[in-house]
């Protein structure tokens, strides 16, 4: 609903900002790492997530898109509150957490999380790593042409959607960039 929120941050504590755009103040909890990185007076970008509850409205944001995504696919396990999405959030990507839980570390994120919940959330995202990692093949990401056409300043859509034209059989890299950008740019 708001993908992201940029602003200038009048108030900092130890679980939020306040966001001021255009004369509005914007709550936003962010994650104890994330409130590190960010001080009063400075103007940001701050993706977000609008969690509503039977008796809540909040926000919650990421200095990232990554971020944000990885906070989706960890509040969408079951029992896994945003409080707890948040800060798991700030891992940035599911193999990360993955080896960090691997290993047993002990970190500020985890804190607070019971042995057997760390475990459900383990469990839960060694099989969305693989549906991600399909997902992000198929779209294109992580590809070398995917890459460049997004650094020449095309949207994520656009270029799934050219790169998808292109022949299955036309391999190399600066052709398959060639070809693409002829289908931009009609």
């Amino acid at each position: 609903m708001i993908n992201f929120i940029f602003g200038e941050i009048l108030y900092k504590d130890d679980k939020k900002i306040v966001l001021d755009r255009g004369g509005i103040g914007f709550e936003i909890f962010l994650s104890v790492s994330n409130l590190e990185k960010i001080s009063i007076g400075e103007k940001r970008q701050i993706h977000t997530y609008l969690a509503v509850g039977e008796k809540i409205m909040e926000l919650y944001g990421f200095l990232s898109e990554k971020e944000s995504e990885f906070f989706r696919i960890l509040k969408s396990i079951s029992g896994v509150g945003p409080k707890t999405a948040l800060n798991l959030a700030t891992f940035g990507s599911p193999e990360k957490l993955k080896e960090s839980l691997e290993r047993g570390d002990n970190t500020p994120e985890t804190k607070g999380l019971g042995s057997k919940k760390l475990q459900k959330i383990l469990l839960e995202l060694t099989g969305r790593i693989e549906e991600i990692n399909k997902k992000e093949k198929n779209s294109g990401k992580g590809d070398e042409v995917f890459e460049a056409l997004l650094g020449l300043g095309f949207s994520k859509k656009e270029i799934i959607e050219a790169l998808s034209q292109l022949p299955v059989t036309m391999k190399q890299t600066e052709q398959r960039i060639k070809e693409a950008l002829k289908i931009l740019g009609k």
